[in-house]
């Protein structure tokens, strides 16, 4: 089965701050998307903002290079990276996206998109074979300043089995 997702800011930077790269995505996804609105907040800083060089440096990212037309609705409830990326899937009926703030997760749901985020990657990852514990990826998601729920943690660990 052929998998694709578009994927948003937030867990870009949470999987760099735990992983130190992308390159996860690529072994898990045939293809990923990257709006412009998200390009846009990934690089706002220039190549020094956290996170932008390896965002750069990930050569498997399809990074859409016009702007998402955003219906106002999406436009109103979200900020632009998410919206662009619910309105790009629901545009180019892409199942999946990677959100991990609660808001869009809840927006993607109403429109019957599949969800997962950073934490989701992560375990699936460990699953695979990719990398064999999430802990030290967690502990160091948390470092760099990226906000996990202790009762989310908790959840991530039990599926995980550590």
């Amino acid at each position: 089965m052929h998998k694709i997702i578009v994927i948003n800011t937030g867990p870009v930077l949470a999987l760099v701050a735990g992983l130190g790269n992308l390159d996860v995505l690529s072994k898990l996804y045939d293809e990923v998307y990257v709006t412009k609105e998200v390009a846009t907040e990934l690089m706002v800083d220039g190549i020094e903002r956290f996170a932008a060089k390896e965002f750069v440096e990930a050569g498997f990212l399809i990074k859409i290079e016009k702007p998402v037309v955003i219906s106002p609705l999406l436009r109103n409830m979200l900020d632009i990276g998410e919206a662009s990326v619910i309105q790009y899937a629901l545009d180019y009926n892409v199942p999946l996206v990677c959100i991990d703030e609660s808001a869009g997760r809840r927006i993607a749901r109403l429109n019957e998109l599949k969800l997962t985020g950073s934490l989701g990657i992560i375990l699936r990852a460990k699953s695979e074979g990719y990398i064999s514990e999430i802990k030290p990826v967690l502990d160091k998601m948390i470092k760099h300043g990226i906000f996990i729920s202790s009762k989310v943690i908790l959840l991530a660990l039990k599926e995980a089995n550590e």
